[in-house]
């Protein structure tokens, strides 16, 4: 949806409220009393009221925006702008876009959606042939180890990255060529390979095929999966990580150039948005998508 239809269809506060509404509708409600699913709609009150106890719900109970005094127009129109581009706005540009004088509670409200995009994700294993490596991102030092800066691996400028991604071989005019499906990031500060086993365990499925190179940390990865390939970090062997190194330079490249400088803490949130994003860049209506990972 580009910005002249998103005017069109969300011109006010109502429009944003029933288009939200009617999401809640689709994907349904649940009564915290009895548990029920059928539920009415009162427009007077702007609750749902469980058909079965009586029980009320207010449109904003349980999802992402409870709790939040912003209005719905300012977040569709966060929503509008995250899921616009291939880049993406840091939360003082989006501001500055809404007219808000305070900058915490639209950085609260980013980082909200960025938590759901994340969950939309985790909920999915990746399965087939996967490439697997580390990366390392850079983020900002605390103040009080900014003069014992080490180097390489633990650097405290440094956070250990884990990226996952489908890779699948496909022939296309005689030529073998490697296509890419869904991707994962998760920041991790271990590097000891029970920490790399547990995310293998949650992130991929079990019948799959993990691609890697000889690190010590993925040893033990062949009694996780179906088979475990590695490889030498050399020159002939570069293409087999193909499309986890292009995540990689792409995902640094964003970062860098819209939020300049990130805690490590926040990072997670960062690289969410990242790849919900990309794994969804076929997808015509990432708006609604989005809609549909905040209830």
């Amino acid at each position: 949806m580009n910005l002249l239809s998103f005017i069109k269809e969300f011109p006010t506060e109502d429009s944003c409220r029933n288009h939200f509404r009617d999401h809640r509708f689709a994907k349904g409600v649940i009564c915290k009393k009895c548990g029920g699913i059928n539920h009415y709609w009162l427009s007077g009150k702007n609750q749902f009221e469980c058909k079965g106890c009586g029980f009320r719900t207010t449109l904003r109970s349980g999802t992402i925006l409870e709790s939040s005094k912003l209005s719905y127009r300012y977040w569709y129109i966060a929503l509008h702008l995250m899921s616009s581009t291939k880049k993406g706005f840091s939360a003082h540009e989006v501001r500055r876009q809404l007219g808000h004088k305070r900058y915490e509670p639209i950085w609260a409200m980013m980082k909200k959606i960025r938590s759901a995009m994340g969950r939309a994700d985790d909920n999915q294993k990746l399965t087939g042939m996967i490439e697997f490596d580390d990366a390392y991102f850079s983020t900002s030092t605390p103040k009080g180890l900014r003069k014992k800066i080490k180097r390489g691996k633990g650097s405290q400028k440094k956070s250990k990255v884990t990226v996952m991604a489908e890779s699948f071989p496909l022939e296309i005019d005689g030529v073998a060529q490697r296509y890419c499906g869904q991707f994962k990031m998760k920041v991790g500060k271990s590097e000891m390979k029970s920490s790399t086993q547990r995310l293998v365990e949650t992130s991929i499925d079990k019948d799959s095929v993990v691609f890697t190179d000889q690190s010590t940390s993925y040893v033990d990865l062949k009694n996780l999966v179906n088979l475990h390939v590695s490889y030498k970090s050399e020159k002939q062997n570069v293409d087999e990580l193909k499309w986890v190194h292009i995540a990689i330079a792409n995902a640094k490249r964003n970062l860098l150039g819209i939020y300049h400088v990130i805690k490590e803490k926040y990072l997670q949130h960062y690289l969410d948005e990242f790849c919900f994003k990309l794994n969804r860049r076929y997808n015509s209506n990432l708006f609604d998508n989005l809609i549909l990972s905040l209830i």
